[in-house]
This record gives C-alpha cells, sequence and structure tokens, in this order.
C-alpha cells in the first residue's frame, strides 16, 4: 500500500511538473477528418504552455498510431517513440502501409524544455477513403427523365436570360435489410453538382451545396466559349466524401437516399460551360458485430422520382412546389411502388479524390431588424448585412396552390425564389442548390402577416473558422476590416473564393492572388488553399505552361498575366504563413510552367507583352488585362506584366533554394534579374524621376529600384498622392502593396491618411453609402460585394499592429513586432492562430507612455522593436531590461529599441 502511495505521488508530481499540453490535433489540416487519400497523411498539433513560463519548447515528441482507441498503448500501426526533434505540425505519418476504409486513432505526448513530458493528448481520429479505383463497385445513376447531356446553353452573349427550366431534382431511394447487430456504417458517396444524403429520414451530416467545385470532366461546349481554352488540363476530379452514418441505422429495415441538384455541373447560363446532367454514386460498407461486412451500392435497383424542387439553376434560383412533396420518402415503410428505376449515368471523366477540405454549411443565423409592409401589399423585410445564402421560413401557412415570390436587393443573377403551399399548417423551408446575396428580401403574395419569427436569413458560405481579432482607436478602421471579412465570406463556395457572389461567381485567380495574404491573415484556411491551389495546378495547360485565368476553368473567366502568377504566389505565401514546403514541391512544376509560358511574350528588351488571341486571332481584351478596376487611369499592361514577370521568377528562385534545387536557383533568380533591369531601365523617366503614377511607382519600389532612383521616386509618390487629394490611386494589384510599400518607405502617415478618407476612392467611402461588404470598383459601378481590394488590408495586421513571421524562420517560428506608429491612433491590436499557437501584439500610444503587450507561442521567438527615443526609459513587466536573462537587447534602430524574446506574454512600457 505503502508503495502504491508513493508511486502515485511521484506520477502526480511528474504530471504537475510538466508544463506543456498538447492540443488541437489535426490530419492534412483537417480536425478528426471523415475521409483522406493521401499514403502518409500529414499531422499536426499544438503546445501550450500550461503556465506563463517564458522560453518554453517542445524538445521532442513521439506520436503513436493504432486501428482501435484500445490498440494505443500498444500501437499495431506505428510508435515514432521518443523522437528528439521540436516539429508540430505536418509531420509525416510513416507506419505500416494505410489500406482503404482503415480508421486511423492517434494521439501525441511532448517533452518541454527541461525534458519533461506532457500527458497524452486526446485520442483524435481519421479515415481512409477509397485509395484505388478498383474499390468503387458502386455505379453513377440518375433519373430516368433526364438526359445524359446538360442543359443546352442558351444563344447569345453573355448576359442572356433566356428562361431554361431544368427538369425536377430528383429524389433516389434504396431500401435495404442489415440482418445482424451493426458495428459500423461508412457510406462514400458524391453527386453532381450538388447533392445531400439521407438515412431513415435523417440528413446524414450539416453539409451544403457538396461536393466542392472542380474541374470535374471533358466539356463539349468548351473550344467555342468566347474566352475558350483546349479542354487539355493536367488533372481532372470529382470529390466524394464519407459519412459515418452507424447511429441512423439499424438492425433490420433501413433506407438511404439523395436529392440531387444541378450546381455547376450543370449550368448553362452566363459564364460556365457544363459538363452534363446531375448523377450520383454511393458505396455503404456495414460492418456487423461478428465482423462480416456487407457492401450496399449505387446501382440500377434504386428507385427515383421528382422532388418539389421544380427547378434549381445556380443563376435561377429555386422554384419549390410543397405540394409535390412526398413525406418520409427516406423512410423505412414509404411505398415507392410508383417511383421508377434509375439508369445508369457515365462515370465522369475526372479522378475521384477524397473531400479533404472544408464543406459549406449555415455559418451564422440573422433575424430580422425591421419588417415593412408596402402599399402594394407586399412585405420588405431587412437584416443586419449583406450576405450570401438564403432565407428560412418557419412554421408558415397558406392555402393550397398559394405561391409567394421571394425577391432579394443585392440579387444580380442568381434568380428567383418561388414557394408553393401544400395546404399543410407550419411548413418551414429554404432552398437547397443555390445561393442569393442580399441584406433584404420582398415578400410578395403573402396571406396574412408576416411576423418575425415566420423568418429568418441564414449565410451559407464554405465552413473556415474566423482565427484573428483585429481592432484599433480607429473605428473606421475597425469597420473597413469587419465589411471585407463578410465580403470574403460571402464568396467562399464550393472550395473556392469567388470574384462576386452573385454575378459571376467564378474562383478568378487574380483575385485569388492578390486577397490571399490578407485572408490567411484572418481565417483558418490551409485545407481551403490547399485544396484551390490544386484547382489551380489542375487547370493548367501541360503543353504551354498556362496557368487560366479562373480555377476550376470557367470559359467567363477573363484576366491576364497578373491571374496566372497566383500559381507562384499563393504557394509561396502558404509557405510563409505555415511553414509548409510540401505545398511548394507540389506546385513547383506549374511556377516553372508558368514563367515558360510568360517567356513566351518577352521581347528582346526583356519587357513582357501578352497578346493572346481569340477566335478571329486578333488579340482578346479578356486574355490581356493588366491592372484591373483603377481609378480611371491604368498603367501600361506591359509594365505589369513585366512586374509580375519579374514577381513570379523572384519566387520561383527562392523555392528552388528552399526545395534545394541550385542550378535553378542560379536561372531563376538570373531572369528576376535581368526583368528587374529591363523594368527599370524601360519604365523610368528620368526627367521627372518617377515610374508613373496609377500604381507604377508602387510596383517599382517593391521591385526595389536603384539607389540613386529612390529619392526621386519617393517625392514622385508624395506628388502623386497630394494630386490624388491624399487618396490612393491604384487599381487591385497596385492597391495589393500600396499601404505596405508606403510604410517601408517611411510614408506611412500617408498610407494612415489614404485608408482614413471616407470619399472616393477608398475604403471609407463604401461605408459612408452604407455599405456592409467591399466593392468591385472605386467608382461603386460594377459588383457591391468583391473582395479583392482586400489585399491592402494586410497593412492593418503587419505594419499598423506591427505583427509578421520572418522570412528566414517563417510559420511565426521567428516573429517580427514592429508598430509603425502614426499620430491620429493611439491603440491597436492584432492577434491570430499561427501554426505555432496564439500569437499577438496589443499597443496604446498616449501623452505619458507607450505600452506594448505580445504574445509569444511555444517554440517561437520574436524580436520585438519597441518603439522608443534615446534616453527613454523602458521596463518590461515594471522591471529594467538590463541584465535579463529572459530578454536580450540586440539592436537600436531610429525610433525603435530591438530586443529578443522566447514564448511567453511579455509587457513592455516607455515612459515619455
Amino acid at each position: 500500500m505503502k508503495y502504491l502511495l508513493c508511486l502515485c505521488l511521484l506520477l502526480s508530481v511528474r504530471v504537475v511538473s510538466a508544463q506543456l499540453e498538447v492540443q488541437d490535433l489535426t490530419c492534412e489540416y483537417m480536425n478528426n477528418p471523415s475521409v483522406v487519400d493521401a499514403l502518409a497523411p500529414r499531422l499536426s498539433w499544438l503546445n501550450v504552455s500550461k503556465t506563463n513560463e517564458r522560453g518554453q519548447v517542445q524538445t521532442a515528441y513521439q506520436i503513436r498510431v493504432a486501428s482501435s482507441p484500445t490498440l494505443l498503448q500498444k500501437p499495431d500501426l506505428w510508435d515514432t517513440g521518443k523522437m528528439m526533434n521540436d516539429a508540430s505540425h505536418s509531420v509525416k505519418y510513416a507506419g505500416k502501409n494505410l489500406l482503404s476504409r482503415m480508421t486511423c486513432y492517434w494521439q501525441v505526448r511532448v517533452w518541454d524544455k527541461t525534458g519533461k513530458p506532457s500527458a497524452w493528448s486526446k485520442v483524435a481520429q481519421w479515415h481512409m477513403g477509397l485509395l484505388n479505383p478498383s474499390d468503387w463497385k458502386a455505379e453513377w445513376i440518375g433519373a430516368p427523365w433526364q438526359n445524359e447531356e446538360a442543359i443546352p446553353k442558351p444563344k447569345g452573349g453573355p448576359d442572356q436570360r433566356t428562361q431554361i427550366l431544368p427538369p425536377p431534382a430528383p429524389l433516389l431511394r434504396k431500401s435495404f435489410k442489415a440482418s445482424k447487430k451493426i458495428k459500423s456504417a461508412i457510406a462514400y458517396t458524391t453527386g453532381l453538382g450538388y447533392f445531400e444524403f439521407y438515412v431513415n429520414g435523417q440528413k446524414a451530416s450539416d453539409d451544403y451545396l457538396v461536393p466542392n467545385q472542380t474541374n470535374y470532366g471533358k466539356r463539349p461546349q468548351l473550344p467555342d466559349a468566347y474566352i475558350s481554352l483546349p479542354d487539355e488540363f493536367r488533372e481532372y476530379r470529382v470529390m466524394y466524401l464519407a459519412y459515418d452514418i452507424t447511429s441512423k441505422l439499424q438492425k433490420g429495415n433501413n433506407v438511404i437516399g439523395a436529392i440531387l441538384g444541378n450546381g455547376f455541373y450543370n449550368a448553362p447560363k452566363f459564364w460556365t460551360a457544363s459538363y452534363g446532367s446531375p448523377r450520383f454514386i454511393a458505396q455503404l460498407h456495414l460492418i456487423y458485430d461478428d465482423n462480416t461486412e456487407e457492401v450496399i451500392v449505387s446501382d440500377k435497383s434504386w428507385k427515383a422520382a421528382k422532388s418539389a424542387i421544380v427547378s434549381d439553376l445556380v443563376y435561377d434560383g429555386e422554384i419549390y412546389d410543397a405540394r409535390q412533396e412526398q413525406p418520409n420518402w427516406c423512410k423505412v415503410g414509404f411505398n415507392d411502388g410508383q417511383w421508377e428505376n434509375v439508369i445508369n449515368r457515365a462515370t465522369p471523366f475526372g479522378k475521384m479524390s477524397a473531400h479533404t477540405a472544408p464543406t459549406d454549411k449555415i455559418t451564422k443565423v440573422y433575424q430580422p431588424t425591421r419588417i415593412e409592409k408596402l402599399a402594394n401589399g407586399n412585405y420588405k423585410v431587412s437584416f443586419p448585412e449583406e450576405i450570401s445564402g438564403w432565407v428560412r421560413l418557419k412554421n408558415v401557412s397558406a392555402p393550397a396552390r398559394h405561391t409567394i415570390k421571394i425577391t432579394f436587393n443585392a440579387n444580380l443573377y442568381s434568380g428567383e425564389n418561388t414557394y408553393t403551399f401544400s395546404g399543410k399548417p407550419n411548413a418551414t423551408y429554404a432552398p437547397r442548390f443555390n445561393w442569393f446575396v442580399f441584406s433584404g428580401v420582398e415578400i410578395s403574395n403573402w396571406k396574412g402577416e408576416l411576423k418575425a419569427e415566420n423568418i429568418q436569413a441564414e449565410a451559407v458560405n464554405t465552413s473556415v473558422k474566423e482565427s484573428a481579432t483585429f481592432i484599433t482607436s480607429n473605428k473606421l478602421f475597425n469597420q473597413i476590416n469587419h465589411i471585407w471579412k463578410r465580403s470574403q465570406l460571402d464568396n467562399m463556395h464550393g472550395g473556392i473564393a469567388s470574384d462576386c457572389p452573385h454575378r459571376e461567381r467564378s474562383g478568378y485567380t487574380g483575385d485569388a492572388q492578390v486577397a490571399c495574404h490578407t485572408v490567411m491573415h484572418n481565417f483558418e484556411v490551409k485545407a481551403f488553399y490547399k485544396k484551390w491551389i490544386r484547382d489551380m495546378l489542375d487547370a493548367q495547360i501541360p503543353a504551354t505552361g498556362y496557368i487560366p485565368n479562373g480555377a476550376p476553368w470557367q470559359p467567363g473567366c477573363g484576366g491576364g498575366v497578373a491571374w496566372g502568377a497566383a500559381i507562384s504566389i499563393i504557394p509561396y505565401e502558404f509557405y510563409i504563413q505555415y511553414n509548409d514546403a510540401d505545398i511548394l514541391a507540389e506546385n513547383y512544376d506549374g511556377m516553372t510552367g508558368y514563367i515558360r509560358y510568360m517567356q513566351t511574350w518577352v521581347n528582346e528588351k526583356g519587357i513582357m507583352y501578352s497578346k493572346r488571341t481569340g477566335h478571329d486571332g486578333k488579340p482578346l481584351q479578356w486574355w490581356n488585362l493588366g491592372e484591373w478596376a483603377g481609378v480611371g487611369t491604368l498603367p501600361p499592361d506591359e509594365l505589369v506584366h513585366t512586374f509580375y514577370l519579374w514577381y513570379c521568377a523572384d519566387i520561383t528562385a527562392k523555392v528552388a533554394a528552399i526545395l534545394n534545387k541550385p542550378q535553378d536557383v542560379i536561372l531563376y533568380q538570373s531572369i528576376a534579374d535581368k526583368t528587374r533591369e529591363a523594368f527599370l531601365s524601360t519604365f523610368y523617366d528620368m526627367q521627372q524621376g518617377t515610374f508613373g503614377k496609377y500604381g507604377a511607382n508602387i510596383f517599382a519600389l517593391k521591385m526595389g529600384v536603384d539607389k540613386e532612383q529612390h529619392p526621386k521616386v519617393i517625392e514622385a509618390l508624395r506628388k502623386d498622392i497630394a494630386a490624388a487629394g491624399g487618396h490612393l490611386d491604384t487599381g487591385i494589384f497596385g492597391t495589393r502593396f500600396f499601404f505596405e510599400v508606403l510604410a517601408d518607405n517611411g510614408l506611412n502617415d500617408l498610407a494612415y491618411n489614404a485608408m482614413n478618407k471616407t470619399t472616393t476612392p477608398g475604403f471609407g467611402s463604401w461605408i459612408s453609402l452604407g455599405s456592409t461588404t467591399t466593392r468591385e470598383q472605386w467608382n461603386n459601378e460594377g459588383s457591391h460585394n468583391h473582395p479583392m481590394f482586400g489585399g491592402a488590408l494586410s497593412w492593418f495586421y503587419t505594419r499598423l499592429a506591427g505583427m509578421q513571421t520572418s522570412e528566414s524562420k517563417v510559420g511565426y517560428q521567428e516573429i517580427i513586432f514592429k508598430p509603425i506608429l502614426v499620430s491620429d491612433l493611439t491603440s491597436a491590436q492584432y492577434f491570430t492562430e499561427t501554426v505555432q499557437g496564439k500569437a499577438g501584439v496589443s499597443w496604446k500610444n498616449t501623452t505619458n507612455s507607450f505600452d506594448m503587450t505580445v504574445k509569444v507561442p511555444v517554440g517561437s521567438t520574436a524580436l520585438v522593436y519597441i518603439p522608443s527615443a534615446t534616453g527613454q526609459k523602458v521596463t518590461e513587466s515594471n522591471r529594467n531590461l538590463n541584465n535579463r536573462k529572459d530578454i536580450e537587447t540586440v539592436n537600436y534602430e531610429v525610433g525603435y529599441r530591438i530586443v529578443k524574446v522566447g514564448s511567453g506574454d511579455y509587457t513592455f512600457k516607455v515612459v515619455k
């Protein structure tokens, strides 16, 4: 007994003394992913210090992986043993070969800086998908009243609005009997374009608008499109999901089913090219308590019927007739005797890929802020801000055949939403397979009084977590940041970010690259960008190296050189933010291929033109854009193209060095250097000392001007901004760099003033007009929900609040805290979840002191630039900085004292 008591006391002391706790386990950047097809999945976790102990680090880790939780004590798949390593993310699984449909359970423990082990983490898991094409036994099926082919595209231009009604959305069902008690049941399934999966009357998940959008296969319409490409992309794919439906099944009779929507697979209008009619596949693996197995597959034994969704198209809306509902259609006991047999559909050309990426979900619910009955009898309903999603009617009643129409006040192209009542009381309804954009709706032909409890708005978007907070003493800046985030979320559907959520709904690569830096600073988007970057690489034309203006490719995507540059910029930004070199290796061929393509347009001076031609052999504007969405005048196209050739070559040279390709470093650095020289010599006006207005000087400074040019260019830039009344004068690409370039060249006061404007052009002008989202054009033309200008807002976090990762120790292994103060701002804070853990800075500037708190996560170090003048007293936690073991003064710079610290929370004060 004494021995056991002593042992317990020793163990309790050991646990208490271990200072690290392991949290937030992810596999392939997902929490407990339901389907993975990577043969060596990458595992990550966060280390959190139990107390505010400074300088805490992970010195070792141990991962164990087993085929069941009970085997983790003696894992049957992988046990790393104690690895003397500080890696805590993207650790590749290296155990026994993983098989199709295997569920893997895992946990981690780590050792802290004193060599003490943490407790084991909570158990996490991932599930392997169907890894071999031969694993798929199911057949693709569809409704017999739909043709194999897509709905024909209407004749006319992209604004053709001919009404085309597709056949009603299919209901599909399959009855089966489970002969024994079920131990596990996993359904591998997908439907194109969209689908919902049901089990015994219940929806299998809270997913919407799945699967994620991809280039699903070959399209017969593609070569004849206005902005055409050969249908010869690098890869095509279809994403499938896995649903654990064990708890929804029972011994005995069961039913599984699906509803199919057209989505982008069958979108005949505007900027798209369709693939075919809706189709579905499902493979349900049942494992019984005695470990025997049964497989239920989609085949011609399934039944089909028309649903109450009379029509659904992404640019036309949804027409719903509740009289056509078939209650309990996916429940046991339902009589499907009048249903038809399904027919087989052609297998999509695309490769089946696991849906290891976030899905769309209802992410926020809004109650009405006002309900007004208009003179014509219609109801006008207002909501707090503009969203993409739908309205849900709740507990509503009207006579059978009574039809209401819902129109949306920001809905340019996504059509109408009508609902016909069945006559049954207390009905509830929301659309399924498309979304609308609105801050208010008008409902015509409503029966009786519309009350607040009868209607709500639901924001629907790809479910990415907001991972950062940014607050300053300038309320306008806070609001600018907020409306951009709302616009960004409104545009995230199907694992891409569109240009606008109502009109084009396309994944423009130019918009993607210009905003990605800001997106990564605000949202948890590792799995999101992993998927979307793959779409961009998939859309490359291998023969030429060309990266299209949109991904997945739709033939309405116009753009130019800066659009394809996404294949270099986004993976590199991803690497900088997340310390993931795999993303560079995966996309390196895409980067080098695109430079090969760009060089075909370079003249003998080294200047890049782009004269890609359309069907008539003449240069087509929508292939060859330079800058876009400027104040009025744009810089020359060849200036912008040449800048992006330099930018891509410079990034590729850095990537080659990271990937240990010394010969390629020489090659691409040479291209970058020659391009820079050509840019500086060609576009510099020696007499005026400028490269030009409208962002030309910004591009030049970002590239790096010659020493003798620098003071003249800075002075020219000052004059440009003064001539613009203190406003910016740039399009989307110049605006991306405008504020940061000013800050880095001693002009942060001008950056602040430009961001602080409430007149056109500027972010604040949109707010002054009542906008709750960011817009497409500074002059307010075009879409009023465009996130692309958000690329500028990284200045908020990296310069104004003053936190960024070191480029030499990426992924916030080393953090640079360096706020650039302006007299009008008295406080700022920015905190975000990095791959190392939560990090951030908060500062307050008063007449008597400057106070700054920084948070450095476990395993990171930081260089803290403390704004101070020579002779000013500087303390940390009310203690002098001299002779401190936890703080090292490393340098002084004009206006700053620079100290180096390890992990922990620090509070600095400068007494003025």
